[in-house]
């Protein structure tokens, strides 16, 4: 049926199936039909408090529907909306295909500054305090992603590898699921998920904080699926829709946290930093012109 579903907009078929869904369904078909482009933006669990209904109501919805999950859902209805609109939402929900390129520049330079400012705005002064003592203190910091995110943990592990030794970070999804699962009390998780409901992530931080390893992650949704198995949850202000995967926005907001929590790991911890930068910095002199 999701052949079907593919072939068809999302907003006729909610409208043609209405009559077919429960009392609760129709409260999330009603908030969809009100507002379908915030929806693209929305976790579930963001969906479910604003619907007052269940998780699994959505999860039933969406099924009506002929969709697979939420996820498939909120594909579907991002490419419907960027059809009807004609709007390129790869790229960005505000930039049509009549901008200038000054205009695009503008706007890109735009969102990447709205994602800077709204992420200053969601800092918890007091976690990240507690989080950086964490880590100058830790045996072994392990840093956790995949996909686009993997990206952002490797840049986190090269940024400290400057100063501390004890940084990891693999590629291999298997192998951070080997490395969470040998972790211990003295070692810090930390785990990167725009959406905070990637299923790999989700694992390797649930089996970090079972071995009692202290778990940090850094999410857009402060309620979603992640963060209960997270300490400290260090939250971004990033907006992405689901055909936006790797937006360069959500990877400076998750970088600007990861400058953050090195500058500060430097600050507390300057002598030893000083010195492990200097001699890092020695170690590649010579790979350069």
């Amino acid at each position: 049926m999701i052949k079907l579903v593919e072939r068809i907009s999302v907003i006729p078929l909610i409208n043609t199936s209405y009559t077919g869904f429960t009392k609760s369904e129709k409260k999330v078909a009603d908030i969809v039909l009100k507002d379908p482009q915030s929806i693209i933006y929305s976790s579930i669990t963001d969906l479910s408090e604003h619907c007052e209904v269940g998780e699994a109501t959505i999860l039933r919805f969406c099924k009506k529907l002929g969709f697979n999950g939420y996820q498939s859902f909120k594909m579907t209805l991002a490419q419907s909306l960027q059809k009807e609109d004609e709007v390129d939402v790869q790229l960005s929900d505000e930039i049509t295909k009549d901008d200038s390129i000054q205009d695009v520049c503008k706007k890109i330079l735009n969102t990447d500054i709205c994602a800077l400012n709204e992420t200053f705005a969601l800092i918890d002064y007091k976690s990240i305090e507690e989080v950086v003592e964490w880590l100058i203190k830790a045996k072994r910091i392990v840093f956790f992603g995949v996909g686009s995110s993997a990206i952002t943990a490797q840049d986190a592990k090269n940024k400290f590898m400057r100063i501390t030794s004890n940084v990891e970070f693999s590629y291999d999804s298997h192998m951070q699921s080997m490395i969470a699962s040998l972790m211990c009390d003295k070692e810090v998780a930390i785990a990167f998920s725009y959406s905070g409901s990637t299923k790999d992530t989700i694992e390797m931080l649930k089996t970090a904080k079972k071995t009692g390893a202290k778990t940090v992650c850094v999410t857009r949704y402060g309620k979603s699926p992640i963060t209960q198995y997270a300490d400290h949850v260090l939250l971004i202000g990033a907006k992405e829709g689901p055909l936006q995967g790797g937006a360069l926005s959500t990877k400076i907001a998750q970088l600007f946290i990861i400058d953050i929590l090195y500058a500060e790991y430097f600050r507390k911890n300057a002598r030893i930093s000083k010195f492990n930068k200097e001699k890092t910095a020695e170690a590649i002199s010579d790979k350069l012109y």
